[in-house]
């Protein structure tokens, strides 16, 4: 991360969170950090589709595609990795550029209350997962822990596909940051976008339709009638 910073030309954090005190969400140097509180929101509805939507009322999502996609548990790497370039990403924006954090964040948000109505409205569940892991591994046998308390359920649109595609709008839409910075963010996030299909999680149906939520959280945030002040 320093390296990273080094390169970008950047050593000072733009705002000093360390006075940050809940009193003062409400000035104006903190109050996008208020935006933060969309993932709460997302966690409780998370919580209502994985675990009050029974299979029985999810509509099966698949594809002759997926039928010629063979599992394979190396791309589990670049599945994981999502969660590391989530957080790399909100927190090096969060120090560095205030307004690219509240882009990203905000299209986030977007894609999360679009795809959580979805689930909700037409809730969807993919019998893709093989029966038996095809490897005595380390991945296959971390495959089959994330299986355990990540239910094949809410799948349709891909929100690991969708903030995936934030992420890469932001970066390369980020003045500051290297060709080769842009270029592995890029590469990271197509290799993410393949890795939900070949590990099972998600239908190739599930990453299409991703696509139109990306487009339309692009919009409301770069668009002429930008929703971030």
């Amino acid at each position: 991360m320093d390296y990273l910073i080094r390169r970008l030309g950047l050593r000072k954090p733009v705002r000093d969170y360390r006075k940050f005190r809940i009193s003062a969400i409400n000035e104006p140097k903190y109050e996008h950090l208020k935006l933060l509180s969309g993932w709460l929101i997302y966690f409780a509805l998370y919580f209502i589709t994985e675990n009050l939507i029974p299979v029985s009322a999810c509509h099966v999502v698949h594809s002759a595609v997926d039928d010629i996609i063979p599992f394979n548990e190396y791309f589990l790497i670049f599945y994981c990795s999502w969660y590391a370039l989530i957080v790399i990403s909100l927190g090096y924006f969060l120090l560095y550029d205030i307004r690219r954090f509240k882009e990203l964040q905000v299209f986030i948000m977007i894609t999360q209350a679009v795809a959580m109505a979805v689930y909700i409205i037409y809730p969807s569940v993919q019998m893709l997962r093989p029966d038996v892991m095809p490897h005595d591994n380390f991945l296959c046998g971390l495959m089959s822990f994330i299986y355990m308390f990540d239910t094949p359920t809410g799948v349709c649109p891909s929100l690991h596909v969708a903030y995936s595609l934030g992420i890469a709008t932001v970066w390369c839409k980020y003045e500051r940051a290297p060709k080769w910075w842009k270029a592995v963010v890029v590469v990271q996030v197509f290799m993410i976008c393949l890795s939900v299909m070949f590990v099972k999680q998600h239908s190739f149906i599930d990453v299409m339709a991703a696509i139109p939520l990306g487009i339309l959280a692009y919009i409301l945030v770069y668009g002429k009638h930008s929703i971030i002040q």
